[in-house]
């Protein structure tokens, strides 16, 4: 009896080949995966605009996969035919050659024509409308949003509300959200609610808000835009009007003054130390717009754009070490000390 011998080589060769054939079968899961995730699943509409572009893209989906079927039954039927026909001469060389022209001219090229421009038509007039942005004077309320690396501003015109990385809408009201950059083009997205929209360098582009349910709804720059561009998220919050109405009142008034006096000895380190110089808190001398404004920091859910948790612990570790936390962002590691730090926490943790 032989006995087959693999070097090492051959068995490296034979695991690849393994796991190439491993990753084939997961691809298809992880394209189908790459869409749906648990709060930025674009086939889990949650306003008309979005269910429009869901609807459309099953229909496109589902034209596909009967195409994909009616071309491998042609590629049966022609193999099946080829077999019996194997050393045999045709009847009619001629006509089943124009046969065979016909079927790739009606189904190869006139059927993809007219298909491909009726999708185009029903997406430009039933999809695109509905996703469009209300007209100035058409809607009560107007956000402007702007880009930057690696963070979102978000303001309330005819209020001094300004916020950042969380966007609060009144639900079932349709909200226009005019959005722009201050660096490079980034990409505004939320899928449950609306289709994405690019922030051009001097231009002002406009989406529609909408969601039909209360509820927190993930988006996510969707334009490659740097180093830090997969932690450049945003949560736009669907509250009732009344507690929408509340939240807002609560952003358009100044910073509340420090309860302690080590909070208090926090607002002096802030204003007269290196925070200052790139944040701004309403109701102080610091009023620099290089970073996010940080006047209602405490009613924020998260930091640096979703990246942590907006809680004492990873407050301190973001001051202390930004840079580890978020490599290549405009804030510096503080390096503060215990007391100092301490401080500053307490008087950050007041500013609800």
């Amino acid at each position: 009896m032989a006995v087959v011998r693999w070097s090492g080589v051959e068995q490296d060769a034979r695991r690849h080949r393994r796991a190439r054939r491993r990753l084939l079968l997961l691809l298809p899961l992880a394209l189908l995966a790459a869409g749906c995730g648990n709060d930025e699943d674009s086939l889990a509409p949650k306003s008309h605009a979005s269910s429009d572009i869901a609807s459309l893209f099953w229909w496109m989906m589902g034209i596909a996969w009967v195409g994909l079927a009616v071309v491998v039954a042609l590629m049966l039927v022609a193999w099946r035919r080829a077999r019996r026909r194997a050393g045999d001469r045709p009847d009619d060389p001629k006509g089943g050659e124009q046969t065979a022209w016909r079927v790739v001219l009606g189904a190869g090229v006139a059927f993809p024509i007219l298909l491909i421009a009726a999708l185009f038509v029903v997406a430009d007039i039933f999809v695109i409308g509905t996703t469009q942005a209300p007209a100035k004077g058409a809607t009560d309320l107007t956000i402007r949003v702007t880009g930057h690396q690696w963070w979102w501003e978000v303001r309330y015109p005819g209020t001094p509300a300004v916020t950042a990385n969380e966007i609060h809408i009144p639900v079932r009201t349709a909200v226009r959200v005019e959005v722009a950059t201050a660096d490079v083009i980034h990409s505004f997205w939320v899928p449950q609610l609306n289709r994405t929209i690019d922030t051009i360098p001097g231009r002002r582009n406009a989406v529609e808000l909408y969601a039909d349910a209360v509820g927190r709804y993930r988006g996510q720059c969707d334009e490659f835009c740097g180093l830090q561009h997969a932690h450049m998220a945003f949560y736009v919050v669907a509250d009732r009007p009344a507690v929408f109405r509340r939240w807002l009142a609560n952003q358009a008034r100044p910073a509340r003054r420090p309860a302690t006096a080590e909070a208090r000895r926090g607002r002096r380190l802030f204003v007269t130390g290196s925070c200052g110089d790139c944040h701004s808190i309403r109701g102080t001398a610091a009023t620099s717009d290089v970073g996010p404004d940080l006047t209602h920091l405490a009613t924020r859910t998260t930091l640096a754009a979703l990246a942590i948790p907006n809680d004492r612990r990873h407050l301190a570790d973001w001051i202390e070490n930004a840079q580890r936390v978020k490599p290549g962002n405009q804030m510096p590691d503080m390096r503060l000390g215990s007391s100092r730090l301490q401080a500053l926490l307490a008087y950050l943790e007041g500013l609800k």
